[in-house]
């Protein structure tokens, strides 16, 4: 690959900031770089979190199918500076550093299981302070920043344009930021770029004193260090539009004085069971949690089916129902070699602003004994039917922590073929039955009894 596009495939995407699903052409396609935002590591990665590392998973995968593996730089940030970080250290007694540390494995654990790649780079917030002090101070100089009261603030009326992504007038931009009313601010929707910390709290040397960074200005300094001026896309969910994404345009615009981002994109909102998801209405789960009653990839499927700008309604049905979809596919591609090309069908639905839906389609259409090979290779390319088949269907099923272990089973199928030698045939049909009510099904053969889950 040489950084052009393959198979004179052409990706249209949906872009937030024009309303309108434009051609993607990058800017050099020997470098297509893409941003997202990433967590904010002071608890466990919950299901509406894990909505955008599907998504942009999968446009990391066709981007890389597209201009070639080496072409595409990806970056997921770590937010470890934040005061909800500073809250559970102190509610669990232990540093913000442990906390941090803790999480951010975590969410790498997490994601994995979702069969989400490694982004290209993942930088952390601690370790970009120079580079955001330098933002700051940049910013201050073209007279768009002003220091007051041992905080910095980005004035917003100094940049015209301030509100295009979100496209709010002056009103809906001081009310949906929920901006502090302070006297130390020249506007009211003038947002915080540096902040100072108190003797309890993290805090950096800096020209204003000791502080930390407001969050916006932390993917700012990040995406300018690790991918440049201007970028070809930058990603995350719809609630980041504003006021995160519109501060992030009038810190890096107004600091360096050309286009911020090509090309945004922003998946909807995750629902549960028809409400929004809350701790207190009990239908909060964290990725973990469904992790142990799910394979990683039903709840990857299950968030595929709906288009990424559409809103999804979670639920642990239609998760149950996606792992018999996937044990449909994993039973026609067993011991099927996937064939060397993604089918058609299958890349131009992913290229038409990420058609998720459509491409599940088009795999079912390939759900037979002639279309195995094709369905293997278009699962692999999207996440999906990534292990062996005897793999899958030994692992916990459905809402499997119940039922025998995988040694429990090993030992009652050795006790069957004891029994069996010995032709004790009835203990051994026992044997049988009470793994069949458990949902294992055995599967004789010339080389031993194999077994798998049902259900």
């Amino acid at each position: 690959m040489t950084g052009q596009p393959a198979d004179r495939l052409v990706l249209w995407v949906h872009n937030t900031l024009t309303r309108e699903k434009e051609r993607f052409t990058p800017l050099d396609p020997a470098n297509v770089r893409m941003y997202v935002c990433g967590p904010t590591v002071y608890d466990f990665a919950h299901i509406g979190n894990a909505r955008p590392v599907v998504v942009f998973d999968i446009l990391f995968r066709l981007l890389r199918r597209l201009y070639g593996a080496d072409h595409v730089t990806y970056v997921r940030n770590i937010t470890d500076i934040d005061d909800k970080i500073m809250d559970r250290a102190k509610r669990d007694g232990t540093s913000i550093s442990d906390v941090t540390a803790h999480f951010t494995k975590a969410y790498s654990q997490d994601m994995g299981e979702l069969g989400a790649l490694p982004p290209s780079l993942t930088p952390k917030a601690t370790d970009h302070l120079p580079q955001m002090i330098r933002m700051v101070e940049g910013l201050i100089a073209k007279g768009v920043a002003y220091a007051a009261d041992g905080h910095v603030l980005f004035h917003v009326p100094a940049m015209e344009s301030y509100g295009a992504l979100s496209r709010h007038g002056r009103d809906e931009l001081v009310a949906g930021a929920r901006v502090e009313v302070a006297p130390y601010k020249r506007d009211a929707a003038d947002f915080i770029l540096w902040k100072p910390s108190d003797a309890g709290q993290p805090g950096w040397d800096s020209p204003w004193g000791r502080g930390r960074p407001g969050w916006h200005l932390e993917c700012s300094a990040m995406i300018e260090e690790h991918l440049g001026d201007t970028i070809d896309i930058h990603g995350g969910g719809l609630d980041l539009i504003f006021p995160h994404h519109e501060n992030e345009i009038a810190q890096s615009e107004c600091c360096h004085g050309k286009p911020f981002v090509r090309t945004w994109m922003h998946n909807g909102y995750l629902t549960v069971d028809g409400e929004k998801m809350s701790k207190s209405l009990g239908n909060f789960h964290t990725v973990r949690d469904l992790c142990r009653q799910f394979p990683g990839e039903a709840l990857r499927l299950s968030l595929m089916t709906a288009h990424y700008r559409q809103p999804i309604d979670f639920s642990l049905d239609h998760v149950a129902e996606q792992k018999r979809r996937l044990d449909r596919w994993y039973r026609l591609t067993d011991g099927v070699k996937p064939s060397e090309m993604v089918p058609p069908a299958v890349l131009q639905a992913l290229c038409d602003d990420l058609n998720t839906p459509k491409a599940l389609a088009a795999m079912d259409a390939l759900a037979t004994p002639d279309g195995a090979d094709d369905l293997l290779a278009a699962g692999r390319f999207v996440g999906l039917l990534l292990q062996p088949a005897t793999d899958w269907f030994q692992a916990s099923s459905g809402r499997g922590a119940e039922g025998p272990t995988g040694d429990e089973i090993e030992a009652l199928i050795a006790a069957r073929k004891a029994a069996r030698d010995a032709r004790d045939y009835q203990e051994a049909d026992r044997i049988r039955g009470v793994l069949a009510d458990s949902n294992i099904i055995l599967e004789d053969g010339p080389d031993g009894t194999t077994w798998r889950r049902e259900g």
